[in-house]
């Protein structure tokens, strides 16, 4: 049974916005959605992969459509974070599973010189006065378990993804994260862990976040006995 918020009060100081962040597969999306049932938030989600009608195309030819395909994505996510700036952000509370900033990340990964000119003009008007997170969690894990998870959800755009693909994500996540500082930062080991399924997993994260605050915190859990 899903915990709920009675289990867990909720401070003044408890963060009002949380973004979950990590490589494709890694399981921010399903993890999201636990912690607003949890804390009875809202949640805020990126656009089902076959909404976007270039991920398939990126994945099997990333260079011929890489700006397309970030800029879909520049476009959506801002979209939805300017609805809380015009709902008023500091009357609500909300999970999402992405992180505005990080956004650049994918964009380094494959744009040239020129399309990055290009995509960082349309970064610019699209971000200005959005929302940043109050706490974001980062979701760790290597390729090998990325791809058991990828295949296990069976979406159809993602079965192109390979190894080489999701190495270089996981490099650049790690990167663009060691000099985070936007928010408060909590990074999690989720290699060996079952966030889904395994409820004293899920609640030993729940108590992590629970007295995270300031600056950059870790939580390397052994795995538990289901």
């Amino acid at each position: 049974m899903e915990a709920r918020l009675a289990s867990y009060p909720l401070g003044d100081k408890f963060p009002r916005f949380i973004a979950v962040e990590g490589p494709v597969g890694v399981g921010k999306t399903t993890l999201a959605r636990r912690l607003a049932s949890t804390f009875n938030y809202d949640v805020l989600l990126e656009e089902p992969p076959r909404e976007n009608p270039f991920l398939e195309r990126f994945y099997r030819h990333p260079r011929q459509v890489a700006l397309a395909t970030q800029l879909h994505f520049l476009f959506q996510r801002a979209t939805q974070l300017q609805t809380i700036r015009q709902n008023d952000m500091f009357e609500q509370v909300r999970v999402s599973d992405f992180c505005m900033e990080k956004d650049r990340l994918f964009a380094e990964m494959y744009l040239d010189s020129h399309e990055i000119e290009l995509y960082n003009r349309a970064w610019s008007m699209q971000t200005q006065d959005l929302p940043k997170p109050d706490l974001v969690i980062y979701l760790q894990a290597p390729v090998d378990v990325l791809k058991d998870r990828i295949r296990e959800r069976g979406i159809e755009a993602e079965r192109l993804i390979g190894n080489g693909y999701l190495k270089r994500l996981n490099e650049a996540y790690a990167r663009f994260f060691h000099y985070y500082e936007e928010s408060p930062l909590l990074i999690v080991n989720a290699a060996d862990i079952d966030l889904v399924h395994n409820e004293q997993d899920y609640r030993s994260l729940v108590e992590e976040i629970m007295v995270c605050r300031k600056g950059r915190h870790y939580f390397n859990p052994k795995p538990s006995e289901l």
